[in-house]
């Protein structure tokens, strides 16, 4: 167990570093005029990679390969799997590399966040904030196809 919690607490750090480091070679951390760039950035670049390809720096250490989310259209015929995409962000569709409802589907985790402060950004209803966010998040994916 402890040895678990070091090797992930070690990857953990190897990530942000990386993440850290690639934000500071490009320039400045993004801001949140592109919400989702900034959401992929977040979190999607660290096993699908800045340019979406499947290259980010865990995809070396997971046990199946990590998608190339550039070719999603290709693969559908030329039609981008906009249903699919935002269903995989939101956890309703279910992707067993992402791991349970809880983690890391991010859907879940805005909700959670949306809840737990309620009177910041979306003082009534957190739903239309985390259903903005998947769709930031799925309209960035739509960006990175291959032209």
């Amino acid at each position: 167990m402890y040895s678990t919690l070091v090797r992930t607490l070690v990857a953990s750090a190897i990530v942000l570093g990386a993440v850290t480091m690639t934000h500071a070679q490009q320039g400045a951390l993004p801001t949140q005029s592109d919400r989702g760039k900034y959401e992929y950035d977040a979190h999607c670049a660290v096993c699908h990679g800045l340019s979406g390809k499947g290259d980010g720096v865990f995809a070396g250490i997971l046990k199946s390969a990590v998608p190339d989310l550039t070719k999603l259209s290709q693969k559908n015929k030329g039609v981008f799997p906009f249903m699919r995409v935002y269903e995989t962000i939101d956890g309703t569709w279910s992707v067993p590399a992402h791991g349970t409802k809880a983690m890391p589907v991010w859907g879940h985790r805005y909700k959670v966040e949306a809840q737990e402060r309620p009177f910041e950004d979306y003082p009534a209803d957190p739903e239309p904030f985390v259903r903005a966010r998947i769709l930031a998040l799925t309209e960035y994916v739509y960006r990175l196809q291959a032209k």
